[in-house]
């Protein structure tokens, strides 16, 4: 028997959300229920409203949302991981085949057969559209859920579920740590994090801006440098000085100016609109120049990350909103008004119910 749960849901080409009944599947015995707390407002809710990712519906319209925290509220016959009143917290991908070789490893988000995410996905069991976290209950695989650390504020760490697994995967991948010259382009909701993660690493960290307005934030979040990329001058003595940047621009822009700032070997990781058309490949080959991507991750790097949070007492800087005002949220965010995340108070959904 299903249940049934208010969300917030997508039914037009606009950005505006409506509160609306949806159906949550009855636990399958690996599965748990999860009340929903805070979900955060990701970049890329706006990418799959707009239709500009392939996310699909069900005819009802889309319901975002893949980055939150909540307590579990029941668990299937089979779930050893969690009981009823453990805080978790959720990310972007809910299932995937468990088998190929990629999810061995724990890399589910290159799963082979596809990873199943958390909205706009397809069940790999009964073939309905997932529906994401702007809402007052989910139910999942116990797998794909995550032990909350006890010293992570639950609003705060919501976003670490999507914002902080992009920025983390590229930093261990390009073997980050102390000595590593790492320029973060973009401060917001995924720069500002990819500042706080490398710097714990020990990098020098320089921000890239075409403003200076955020400079003071980019140094108060560990940030040594702060380079505008508008100052010739400056930007010059900078070229071949980063092994990694991490590219959290959202809009399209040129990339050609970032890969001269790279070192022998470095790496252009584009996170922020993986969907922009590439440079020259000749651009590259110049210092052996490597252009990457990155989307969330997978189980393994997702727990490494929690734990690494919860280290250095790493969390999201944010903006809570009750979910009532989940529209002016997402208007704001197309505009880049908010430093750095919004994140949705689902509670307030409990009135709409009553």
């Amino acid at each position: 028997m299903t249940t049934s749960t208010l969300a917030w849901q997508h039914a037009n080409d606009s950005t505006e959300l409506r509160p609306v009944a949806i159906e949550r599947r009855s636990l399958r015995a690996d599965d748990i229920a999860v009340q929903v707390a805070f979900c955060g407002v990701c970049h890329s809710d706006l990418h799959a409203i707009h239709g500009a990712t392939p996310h699909m519906s069900d005819g009802g319209g889309l319901v975002p949302g893949h980055e939150f925290t909540g307590t579990v509220t029941a668990v299937g016959t089979a779930v050893t991981r969690f009981a009823a009143g453990d805080p978790v917290a959720v990310g972007t991908l809910v299932d995937s085949c468990g088998e190929c070789a990629m999810c061995r490893v724990g890399q589910e988000n290159f799963c082979q057969l596809g990873p199943v995410s958390t909205y706009g996905g397809r069940d790999r069991v009964d073939g309905t559209v997932t529906k994401g976290g702007y809402s007052r209950e989910y139910v999942l695989r116990e797998r794909f859920a995550y032990r909350l650390p006890a010293s992570l504020d639950p609003a705060a760490a919501a976003p670490l579920m999507c914002a902080g697994i992009t920025m983390w995967e590229p930093l261990q991948a390009a073997g980050v740590g102390r000595g590593s010259r790492v320029a973060i382009a973009g401060l917001g909701g995924l720069g500002h994090l990819g500042v706080k993660l490398a710097a714990a690493l020990g990098a020098e960290v320089t921000v890239l801006s075409r403003t200076s307005d955020k400079a003071d934030d980019a140094l108060a979040l560990g940030a040594e440098d702060f380079l505008l990329t508008t100052d010739d001058d400056r930007l010059r003595p900078a070229r071949g000085r980063f092994d990694l940047i991490l590219d959290t621009i959202a809009a399209d822009h040129d990339l050609s100016p970032l890969l001269r700032l790279l070192a022998l070997d470095g790496t252009l990781s584009v996170v922020g609109n993986p969907l922009m058309s590439g440079p020259r490949i000749l651009e590259l080959t110049a210092g052996r120049k490597k252009l990457t991507s990155n989307g969330t991750g997978g189980t393994k790097g997702t727990s490494a990350m929690l734990a690494f949070c919860a280290e250095h007492g790493i969390t999201a800087d944010i903006e809570v909103l009750p979910s009532a005002r989940v529209n002016e949220a997402l208007t704001r965010l197309e505009k880049g008004d908010v430093r750095y995340r919004f994140v949705l108070d689902m509670s307030d959904l409990a009135d709409l119910e009553s």
